[in-house]
């Protein structure tokens, strides 16, 4: 099989979902499929500095990056408009026996489901979340008449949709599709052990060894829920908590409501900054943290919470994220109303009992390692491309060489 996976940007400032294409591609290599990445350079307000117009490799899977469309207007950068990745595709669609294009409402995506409905080339759909109810109710007018214009059409054509989370898959029935759909939840690649991580993140963070770090460790983006998760930690009356706040927001001015937040709510001098967090930093923090939290308003999938969950992590996630199910099925967290109140409950009820702490944290590993590793996922989706395939009766593509 020759598959083709098309997203906006593999850039890690747009967050898990879109690194999360590379660490698929390499596992699906492993599984003997022959799959590689059409992409842009996208880097947020920057672009990557990587080669362009040609297969290359990068976080060792294979990508072919185009120059995005660059202008000072931020809104049409984040279109990730790429003519030469619109060349690329015309001229070498029809090599693929099949594409996984991820993402919607956005030009790469577009471009690439509109090329194989035309060319009747199979495809399958990841759409991010960007299907969730919050997601939709997010700029609606432009999103209706989106719809209207070409993307309906292209998720009705795809052979299938690729949902993370049944929730995520429920909240996208409400446009009524009719698009076969499937659950083949994200993986994550298990972490070696940071030595010392408790103290080594509490010297880092420059508090007490005696602190109770509670993290949020994802995107600084509105839908995260800061503004519900700010006030709640301000309610905590643990003196030795201590607010690990890692990532980058999308923009400085989301940045600076975040600063606005924390004063307001009096948690500031309790607040470290950690930036933006990767490699061993990461593992730093997922590892030393006594509570991993998250009040998103949508979160289709949330491998942050995986992430920590395999580290041993405790988490505190709202409904309004797609795995808050799980967690509280498998006794891997506490899963409060969004509201400021009920969350500072659960995180004052898990700061106070250390071995309950503990306990929720092997489950969490437990379940990480049963359900949420990149073999599995690698399998499930390998599979559904064999049946996409069958059925569309179409001749293979000329075989690719698959190197792992």
């Amino acid at each position: 099989m020759r598959i083709l996976h098309v997203i906006p940007s593999v850039s890690p400032v747009r967050g898990g979902p879109s690194e999360a294409v590379l660490a698929m591609v390499r596992a699906l290599r492993a599984e003997g499929v022959d799959a590689e990445i059409a992409t842009t350079n996208d880097n947020g307000d920057q672009v990557l500095a990587v080669p362009l117009d040609k297969l290359t490799t990068h976080a060792d899977a294979p990508v072919r990056f185009f120059a995005r469309f660059s202008p000072p207007l931020r809104p049409v950068r984040e279109f990730a408009y790429s003519r030469g990745l619109s060349r690329w595709l015309a001229e070498a669609v029809t090599g693929y026996d099949l594409l996984h294009v991820h993402a919607v409402f956005s030009y790469a995506s577009t471009r690439a489901m509109k090329l194989a409905r035309e060319r009747r080339i199979p495809y399958l759909n990841r759409p991010l979340g960007q299907l969730c109810v919050w997601s939709l109710r997010q700029r609606a007018l432009k999103k209706r008449v989106y719809l209207a214009l070409a993307e309906r059409a292209n998720l009705r054509g795809a052979a299938a949709l690729h949902f993370t989370t049944t929730q995520e898959q429920t909240e996208a029935e409400v446009l009524r599709l009719g698009t076969h759909g499937f659950v083949a939840p994200h993986g994550i690649e298990l972490a070696a052990r940071v030595p010392d991580a408790r103290v080594r993140l509490r010297e880092r963070l420059g508090v007490p060894p005696e602190s109770k770090v509670v993290l949020f460790l994802s995107r600084l983006h509105p839908k995260k829920g800061l503004e519900v998760l700010i006030p709640a930690l301000a309610r905590v009356t643990d003196p030795q908590l201590i607010f690990a706040l890692a990532g980058t927001a999308e923009s400085p001015a989301f940045d600076a409501e975040v600063e606005r937040w924390l004063a307001e709510a009096g948690l500031a001098a309790r607040t470290r900054r950690a930036g933006f967090a990767s490699g061993e930093w990461k593992q730093t923090l997922l590892q030393g943290a006594d509570v991993f939290a998250l009040t998103s308003h949508s979160e289709n999938f949330g491998i942050a919470v995986v992430e920590a969950m395999a580290a041993g992590l405790p988490v505190v996630v709202t409904p309004g994220v797609a795995l808050a199910e799980e967690v509280a099925r498998f006794d891997t967290g506490l899963v409060p109303a969004q509201n400021s109140a009920s969350v500072a409950a659960a995180v004052a009820e898990l700061l106070a009992e250390a071995p309950r702490r503990e306990a929720l944290g092997r489950n969490g590993q437990r379940l990480v390692h049963e359900r949420y590793t990149w073999p599995a996922a690698a399998r499930r989706i390998a599979g559904e491309y064999r049946m996409i395939l069958d059925r569309s009766g179409r001749p293979a593509a000329t075989p690719g060489i698959v190197h792992v």
